[in-house]
């Protein structure tokens, strides 16, 4: 699934959009990436001279990904709802992620009762852990 794919079904855009392809997808499964650059917005700021991707944004992309995967599999009036996070737990932070990086993000959905579902993310960078979730989610009307 390229970029312009994922457009269709997220509603986030730049510089908010941390889903750059989707790799693989199944029916409770996906892999995606977001390509780390020297451009983003947010390393001007964190941090000047030593530039890290923020953890919280590791954990959005996560998320980007689970809702691709939730809205095209489990979801049946996709374009009139969206995922919104209703709770984390259990988030570490095992490794800064830096310009030139491809985080590869996978996620897999639990339990979907009504309209709420639970999830495991967990993102790398060459192989290794950067970051991992349990997480919880609601799927609601677009307003």
């Amino acid at each position: 699934m390229l970029i312009e794919d994922i457009k269709k079904i997220i509603p986030h855009r730049y510089p908010f959009l941390l889903v750059d392809r989707v790799l693989e997808k199944n029916e409770n499964t996906i892999k995606a990436i977001k390509n780390v650059t020297a451009n983003e917005e947010f390393f001007n700021g964190h941090f000047p001279g030593q530039p890290i991707m923020p953890g919280v944004l590791q954990v959005e992309a996560l998320a980007q990904a689970g809702a691709i995967l939730l809205m095209t599999t489990k979801v049946d009036d996709p374009e009139n709802n969206i995922m919104v996070f209703t709770g984390i737990k259990n988030c570490k932070f095992r490794k800064q992620v830096v310009p030139g990086d491809q985080l590869v993000l996978e996620v897999e959905l639990g339990e979907m009762r009504r309209n709420f579902v639970t999830m495991k993310g967990k993102a790398t960078v060459d192989g290794k852990v950067t970051c991992e979730i349990e997480a919880s989610a609601a799927v609601v009307p677009k307003q």
